[in-house]
């Protein structure tokens, strides 16, 4: 056997790294399918999407808590490569022949559902850059050395991070096409207050299921 048949180490791996970057990427490709429903939350109406969006602000705050900075941008980067091919595939299923078969309901609903503009497609992907990267940015800057917090830190870039996505989405989607200012100040409101009641529980919560993970296991 030669030195090139030997069998390769491979180097250890954070089992929770693994995973989050794992349902990270399958939060960017189902965030644009599920943003198609508008939800009604009490008094505030927000289009569905914004579920999984906000769980990629806590995936990429808790990389930054659990591994730096470094790793949640490196997360946020690649996180282009899911989204932008899922949007490829769309679009090219979408141009497909459908198989007369279907059934009408189906075969209607499809294309609406999931056909979506050149302009909102931009807009999604230019959003999520911008408003994740900023996330990461803010949560990594009002990190002390031990002074804890994270419930804090995880509220405030959030919202932060949220108001700016809408700002970015909502103006490149409906600019010239619809009035945008109420429609900017509604959403901004939905995201605000989600990201102060959900965001928080569900970085801690993230931050500490990685803690047990690395414990116990690697890759």
């Amino acid at each position: 056997m030669t030195d090139t048949d030997a069998p390769r180490s491979v180097p250890s791996f954070p089992a929770a790294l693994f995973a989050f970057a794992i349902l990270y990427g399958g939060m960017t490709c189902i965030a644009g399918v599920l943003g198609s429903k508008q939800v009604a939350l009490g008094p505030l109406a927000v289009e569905a999407g914004i579920f999984p969006f906000l769980m990629l602000v806590a995936l990429s705050s808790a990389v930054a808590e659990l591994y730096g900075r470094a790793a949640a941008d490196r997360l946020v980067r690649f996180g282009f490569i899911p989204l932008v091919t899922a949007i490829v595939l769309t679009f090219i299923v979408i141009q497909l022949p459908t198989d007369e078969g279907m059934y009408e309901p189906a075969k209607e609903a499809f294309p609406i559902i999931l056909g979506q503009s050149y302009r909102l497609m931009a807009a999604g992907i230019v959003a999520y850059g911008v408003s994740m990267s900023l996330n990461v940015f803010i949560f990594a800057k009002l990190s002390r050395p031990g002074t804890g917090m994270l419930a804090v830190r995880a509220a405030i870039a959030s919202t932060l991070s949220q108001i700016v996505d809408t700002l970015i989405f909502i103006t490149v989607a409906f600019y010239g096409v619809r009035p945008i200012g109420e429609l900017i100040l509604g959403q901004a409101l939905a995201k605000v207050v989600l990201s102060i009641v959900l965001v928080p529980f569900l970085i801690m919560l993230l931050v500490s299921i990685g803690r047990r993970l690395d414990r116990t296991s690697r890759i």
